[in-house]
């Protein structure tokens, strides 16, 4: 890396060094302190996204994932219609905005809404509405339709359920969740829309998959450059909704 400051040998002593070769943060078990508290302390402060994502004045390191997979498969359009499923922080909402002109800072394009919903509050975010309260509550998607004044162009979800530590029963956990979410997005989107949401690797992916063939006519996997390495975290990519079916009860798809 060069140096800014120049590459003399006054600089060098003058320098540390420190946040510019990428030095490993190594973080001390502190007393009251679980292994895995430390862990994921230490990985925090030595993730480059997490450092990103202060820079560039995102609410959190997801922001990089919905950015890579709307590069991706283009699907936030100026003008689009989007609906956040688990929110808050903000940090997806936050691309969002900025891709589909929410907020009208670009006058001359199209003007988009962005609807974010969660159970946790989530502070103001130029562009976007939020509800508090949870997806699955009766009357969710009628609150959604009426701020949107319409349908739908694109259902996104980056939830996850709390976990328990049984990896087995994490896993189910969240593919409930995600199959409640397909078909909250089946009664608010328009034809041709798109939905999106995170899942974990294994078994009962497949039976979501079967779920979203039947309403989408292109459906696929995709892991973004931001979701880490070590992380079994997939993204399922469904696109060109059908239209919703004349007889769909969401109470009882």
């Amino acid at each position: 890396m060069v140096n800014k400051r120049g590459s003399g040998n006054r600089d060098r002593r003058q320098s540390s060094g420190r946040g510019e070769r990428g030095l490993t943060v190594r973080v001390k078990t502190a007393r009251g302190r679980k292994m895995s508290s430390t862990l994921w302390l230490q990985r925090q402060l030595n993730d480059p996204y997490v450092k990103m994502a202060k820079l560039d004045g995102y609410r959190g390191r997801a922001a990089y994932k919905i950015r890579d997979i709307d590069d991706r498969f283009n699907f936030l359009r100026q003008g689009a219609r989007v609906v956040d499923l688990g929110a808050a922080p903000g940090g997806w909402s936050q691309i969002v905005a900025d891709r589909v002109n929410s907020h009208g800072n670009d006058p001359k394009k199209k003007i988009g809404k962005v609807i974010g919903l969660d159970l946790q509050p989530m502070e103001h975010l130029d562009g976007c509405q939020f509800i508090e309260m949870d997806f699955l509550d009766e009357g969710a998607e009628d609150a959604v339709k009426e701020l949107l004044d319409g349908e739908a162009d694109c259902v996104i979800s980056d939830m996850a359920p709390f976990t328990t530590g049984h990896k087995a029963t994490d896993h189910l956990r969240i593919m409930t969740l995600v199959e409640a979410a397909i078909y909250f997005s089946i009664d608010v989107l328009a034809k041709d829309g798109v939905f999106i949401a995170k899942v974990f690797e294994g078994g009962a992916t497949s039976d979501l998959m079967t779920i979203l063939k039947k309403y989408f006519t292109k459906t696929q996997h995709f892991k973004p450059g931001a979701s880490r390495k070590d992380s079994s975290e997939k993204f399922l990519i469904a696109t060109g909704f059908k239209g919703k079916p004349a007889d769909f009860d969401i109470n009882n798809p």
